[in-house]
């Protein structure tokens, strides 16, 4: 009884910090994977890890210890998933400047979406997959109770290095969206010349198909770069997720 009351705790409380990992690691995240499969995995890596994970802590400091896992999950999960919202909003900002984004879609992984973000969010899944990115995540998911143990860090440490992440965000979406935006950007004001040479152009209808063709070969045409840009930031979630365990760690 002695061991099962030790083990118990254990496995809660790794249960806590995996099933908020597993609810936001890309993938996984989706509402197109049942819930019973999320739940399932959560469990599998508590079960495994529980044995291993040794800890002491008051009774009067469980709620304090919930909430600082709670919220050291959300961190890892928000480090590991910064580049597909990056990517998604990226998308969105092409969408808003080819005159695509007035057919919008629900996306299972970021709700109300464009075509153009949900194209570019199966790419860069299927690179993130293919360059085993995702063992990288697992791996400092797990090396973190050895770091990190339950409860064993401040949770306070953490605000930089998100705000760090929350900037790199934008940086990133830019970048995913720059070719699209910068040629359209020229487009408009080829186009702003032309309805000053000539006025009765109705430049409305005009332009808006001109968008979306320069939008779609700029597209296919910077899918290389895409690629390249992907792996070189899928290769730095690891130093994302490290940073923000060596934060909370003080």
């Amino acid at each position: 009884m002695d061991i099962v009351n030790q083990y118990i705790p254990n496995f809660l409380f790794v249960l806590l910090r995996a099933g908020i990992m597993v609810s936001m690691l890309p993938f996984l995240s989706s509402n197109n994977i049942p819930s019973k499969v999320k739940i399932g995995i959560a469990v599998t890596i508590a079960l495994i890890l529980a044995p291993v994970v040794t800890y002491t802590f008051e009774r009067a400091d469980i709620p304090l210890i919930v909430l600082r896992e709670i919220i050291f999950g959300m961190a890892l999960g928000f480090a590991g998933r910064l580049v597909f919202f990056a990517v998604d909003m990226g998308g969105q900002l092409m969408s808003v400047s080819t005159g695509l984004s007035m057919g919008s879609v629900f996306n299972p992984d970021m709700g109300q979406s464009t075509d153009i973000s949900t194209l570019y969010g199966i790419i860069a899944m299927l690179i993130f997959l293919v360059t085993d990115a995702h063992h990288d995540l697992i791996t400092i998911f797990i090396q973190s109770y050895t770091w990190l143990p339950v409860g064993s860090f401040d949770v306070r440490n953490l605000l930089l290095p998100i705000i760090g992440l929350g900037s790199k965000l934008f940086v990133i979406a830019l970048k995913v969206a720059a070719p699209v935006v910068v040629l359209i950007l020229i487009a408009n004001l080829l186009l702003g010349f032309v309805y000053k040479a000539a006025p009765q152009i109705n430049i409305f209808f005009v332009a808006y198909p001109v968008y979306i063709v320069l939008g779609f070969i700029v597209m296919l045409l910077s899918v290389p770069l895409f690629i390249t840009v992907m792996n070189s930031y899928f290769s730095g979630i690891k130093d994302d997720m490290l940073k923000a365990i060596s934060a909370a760690g003080g």
